[in-house]
């Protein structure tokens, strides 16, 4: 049996064009008040409704969970200043869209979320 896992994410861009990717969802939690909960609780990053742009709605397998499907609503943002990780996060992991993408990435990020950006 399959289990599909519903997310939202937020595709973060520096000032040098790097992407950072922040997700997750409790459940009964509609996509932008996840985000902007995560980002607050995760980065200490305050971002309003208006910075979050709807970039779609997306599918994949699961990248580290056998039989597990992601459906993840995804919005995109310029952050307005540097950020560190708070709470769960232990480390924060950007990625140059110029250079060659390493092979560690999900499916659903190199296969589908970083062609539509």
């Amino acid at each position: 049996m399959k289990t599909t896992l519903h997310i939202a994410a937020a595709c973060l861009f520096d000032a040098r064009g790097r992407l950072l990717l922040v997700r997750k969802r409790e459940p009964g939690e509609d996509a932008l008040s996840a985000l902007e909960r995560e980002l607050l609780e995760e980065l200490e990053l305050q971002l309003g409704p208006d910075a979050l742009q709807p970039l779609g709605q997306f599918q994949a397998p699961a990248a580290n969970e056998v039989d597990t499907w992601v459906l993840a609503d995804i919005y995109r943002a310029a952050l307005p200043h540097a950020v560190q990780p708070a709470a769960e996060l232990e480390e924060l992991r950007w990625l140059d869209t110029t250079l060659p993408l390493p092979d560690d990435l999900a499916p659903l990020l190199r296969d589908q979320v970083l062609p539509a950006l």
